[in-house]
């Protein structure tokens, strides 16, 4: 089964450029199709020879500095028609290198959450040599962290630890950065 990845190839340091040429290497290297999300001269910079990479037009780009809210007016921007062509079944997975905030925004208003999820986390893979990657959960992404979604981001770092890296009894521990609420009394 051929898997089709959306690629933001307006996200990220040096983008397009490097975002293209890391495009072609995993359509070559990984046998995966990839659907390069960007403005029209995008177009000229995938080799001929990539027949694996696509480019889909999308006019508009979430900047670095960008508010990620601003997605809700920038809806031809490359990173919500990403999240659409996700959303709408023609590609298995997206990946941008751009604004993880903007990244986040769009991925819950084009694809929405998984029932019972009150908020979606970002999982980062950890290499540990030897072993299969420590996953961890939210990277820091929410400061102010209900209990509640502490135990579903467990949840879902044990699915993707079982789903996507194998592992049969995943452990689970937690890494926090509480902010302390006590005052001082005088």
């Amino acid at each position: 089964m051929s898997v089709t990845v959306a690629i933001d190839a307006m996200g990220g340091d040096r983008a397009p450029g490097e975002i293209v040429d890391g495009a072609v290497q995993a359509a070559e290297q990984l046998g995966v199709r990839v659907l390069l999300v960007g403005r029209e001269d995008v177009g000229p910079l995938i080799p001929e020879h990539a027949h694996s990479v696509e480019l889909v037009v999308a006019n508009e780009v979430v900047g670095m500095s960008d508010a990620p809210t601003s997605v809700r007016s920038k809806k031809d921007s490359s990173i919500v028609q990403a999240a659409q062509l996700v959303r709408d079944g023609k590609a298995d997975a997206l990946v941008s290198a751009g604004n993880t905030g903007a990244t986040m925004a769009a991925s819950l208003l084009r694809m929405g959450r998984i029932k019972g999820v009150a908020r979606p986390a970002i999982a980062a893979p950890i290499p540990v040599p030897g072993h299969p990657p420590q996953v961890l959960v939210d990277a820091g992404a929410t400061v102010d962290c209900a209990p509640e979604w502490l135990v579903q981001f467990a949840v879902m770092g044990r699915e993707f630890a079982r789903a996507r890296l194998g592992v049969d009894e995943p452990r689970i521990g937690l890494l926090s950065n509480v902010r302390s609420q006590a005052r001082a009394t005088t």
